[in-house]
């Protein structure tokens, strides 16, 4: 059960880590998929 929990805040920590790391290195799907013609708010 330990083993499950810790592997659960790993996933986690993980996930939040990769989001704000992509979104700063401008790999965000927005930023990735749209052209120039395209406005992002």
């Amino acid at each position: 059960m330990k083993a499950m929990f810790t592997g659960f805040v790993a996933m986690t920590l993980i996930a939040i880590g990769a989001y704000f790391a992509l979104h700063e290195m401008g790999f965000s799907s927005a930023d990735v998929m749209s052209g120039p013609n395209v406005r992002l708010e």
